[in-house]
């Protein structure tokens, strides 16, 4: 895989955890509950106004991408790759997105393509699924558990308005988000996308994954990131998140 895949990868990441109650019948009632307490409590996430993610991103042993993840309230992203001194930008305001790319060639600013519009609208989500999910015109099961890499984790599916369906496993000791799966359109073909979190820190009284590795179910290859800081709502200018003046940026689907 070659820098050009990063893009796609990028923007398929998700930080969620969920918390299983041990010794009895569970509910996904249940499970969501201890989900908010163990990422640190409903007013501790709903007071996150922004984020800002710094790390590493290596893939096949190539030298690290520096990236750059930034969300604000409501529904702002803005994520930027640096490579051997050249810098990608994927931008959301909530409205609309576009992108620089000169890893696929493309060294001005485009609208992004409908299937990243869409992901990026998921990962501008602060709270993340498990947070006023009817709201968000989300139905989330419990699907019973399954054994992941030697221990056991509790499986919940989400299926969002459209259809879509994807699944979240939770480690039944440490009671934190181990790993996602979501099928997506990849260069045109659908793609069942798994994502594995690790290395929980707590920052500002939130649990934030530190290690995270995403790649195409099936496949060998994976992108590894190594997160070295989170910094919990930093001052963040709007107008990073604004769309070159006169580019018809793509509009988010609702």
């Amino acid at each position: 895989m070659t820098t050009r895949h990063y893009p796609v990868l990028l923007l398929t990441l998700a930080c969620a955890c969920l918390v299983p109650v041990a010794g009895r019948a569970q509910t996904v009632d249940d499970v969501v509950a201890r989900h908010l307490a163990a990422r640190g409590g409903l007013d501790r996430i709903r007071a996150i106004q922004s984020l800002r993610m710094t790390g590493r991103a290596t893939t096949n042993g190539e030298s690290p991408a520096l990236i750059t993840r930034e969300v604000q309230r409501p529904g702002r992203i803005r994520i930027e790759l640096s490579y051997q001194g050249v810098t990608a930008a994927y931008v959301s305001d909530g409205e609309s997105g576009w992108q620089v790319s000169p890893f696929d060639g493309s060294l001005d600013p485009e609208p992004m393509a409908p299937e990243q519009m869409q992901v990026a609208r998921d990962q501008s989500d602060i709270d993340g699924p498990f947070v006023d999910s009817t709201a968000k015109g989300l139905r989330v099961e419990l699907a019973g558990r399954a054994p992941l890499d030697g221990r056991d984790a509790y499986k919940l599916k989400v299926t969002t308005k459209d259809g879509a369906v994807r699944h979240h496993y939770v480690d039944a000791v440490s009671h934190l988000l181990v790993r996602s799966e979501t099928t997506r359109p990849v260069r045109g073909r659908m793609t069942n996308v798994e994502t594995t979190f690790s290395d929980y820190r707590e920052v500002a009284g939130v649990m934030f994954p530190h290690k995270i590795e995403t790649g195409a179910s099936g496949r060998a290859t994976r992108m590894r990131i190594v997160v070295d800081r989170v910094e919990v709502n930093p001052p963040l200018d709007a107008a990073r998140f604004r769309a070159p003046e006169g580019l018809g940026a793509a509009p988010v689907k609702r």
